[in-house]
């Protein structure tokens, strides 16, 4: 456990959880943690991390506010909330991007927004998304979004900037296929990958449409067979784009009109020179709650991973420190070390 509520801050007295975390122009780490105060009320705070000799990560050092609810699409009759960060570094843009999920009226959206220095963020706004076929994405409740850091091919041959996000259709939500599970769209519930065709520096103002959608991942193995979606952003590993993710199944209960829900994270691999296609997926999660700070909480059974920082600075390209949130009250990180061969190829 690397973070946990401050006592006596009301800014945190409901638990930190969910952060990015993404490495400063000076090599700092710096964590951009969810603090959510008295009725689920949201901002994104910053945080340095402490390291000891070993280069192992300790603990952080509180540094200020990111972002807080402010415009209209972060706000709600019962208040609103900037929620779950994800950051990377695009370097066409030659910024840093946060995409996070802003609870508004209307529910939760992706929002995003820029910076320089990571200390002083400009929003650009809500992300949006032309329809796929008959299925209307825009107006779609739309959560754990994250960006590649470099264009990548669109599906018509051009570089552009690729988002990770998971669409909430109605229905598909675990509490609602907990109760009726053969009324899932299997081909709905899932992750997707959309493209915005914004490719230098000075475009950034065009970084919220989004289209060419395709359907990356759906639920397959019995430990996500609810749910899922992203986590970390995509970093490259020696056998392409490793990509942390999210599954949601239920745990048996006397009575199932109170069905317990257990998050566990998986990972893949996404080729590198065309990302929507799978090399590798975990069958099994390769981070499942078991620890008591991740079995009880603010909601229990819950490891969520949102960070994760390659170790270059150690020398060891191989290892990456996972942040994530421990049953949405404290943060924990996590080490994984990816093997010289993929254990199973999908090809």
């Amino acid at each position: 456990m690397i973070m946990e509520p401050q006592p006596g801050n009301p800014n945190e007295v409901e638990g930190v959880l969910n952060p990015a975390a993404i490495r400063a122009p000076d090599g700092q780490l710096y964590l951009f943690p969810r603090l959510v105060a008295s009725g689920n009320y949201s901002r994104i705070g910053i945080a340095r991390v402490l390291f000891d000799g070993a280069g192992d990560p300790i603990g952080v050092e509180r540094t200020g506010m990111a972002l807080e609810p402010e415009a209209d699409y972060e706000l709600s009759e019962n208040g609103g909330g900037c929620e779950d960060p994800r950051i990377a570094y695009v370097e066409p843009l030659q910024h840093y991007v946060m995409t996070y999920t802003a609870l508004s009226r209307h529910g939760p959206r992706i929002a995003i927004a820029i910076s320089q220095d990571l200390l002083h963020w400009r929003r650009i706004g809500l992300a949006t998304f032309h329809p796929y076929k008959t299925i209307a994405f825009d107006g779609v409740d739309d959560k754990d979004a994250s960006v590649f850091s470099v264009p990548i091919p669109g599906p018509f041959g051009q570089l552009a900037i690729a988002l990770v996000h998971r669409p909430l259709f109605p229905g598909t939500r675990p509490e609602e296929k907990v109760r009726h599970p053969y009324a899932k769209d299997i081909h709905r519930e899932s992750i997707w990958i959309s493209y915005c065709h914004v490719a230098a520096k000075g475009q950034e103002h065009r970084l919220c449409e989004f289209g060419s959608h395709h359907r990356l991942a759906c639920p397959e193995a019995e430990w996500e067979h609810l749910k899922i979606g992203g986590g970390a952003p995509p970093v490259v590993c020696r056998h392409g784009w490793l990509m942390l993710y999210h599954g949601v199944h239920d745990i048996p209960q006397p009575s199932p009109a109170k069905p317990k829900l257990c998050y566990s994270a998986g990972a893949m691999v996404l080729s590198k020179e065309h990302p929507n296609k799978i090399l590798y997926r975990s069958p099994e999660p390769v981070l499942e709650p078991d620890s008591p700070l991740e079995l009880y909480g603010t909601v229990e059974n819950v490891v969520f991973p949102t960070g994760i920082d390659r170790r270059d600075d150690l020398g060891t390209p191989d290892r990456f420190d996972i942040y994530y949130g421990m049953a949405d009250q404290r943060i924990g990180v996590a080490r994984l070390d990816v093997p010289e061969t993929l254990p199973r190829n999908l090809e």
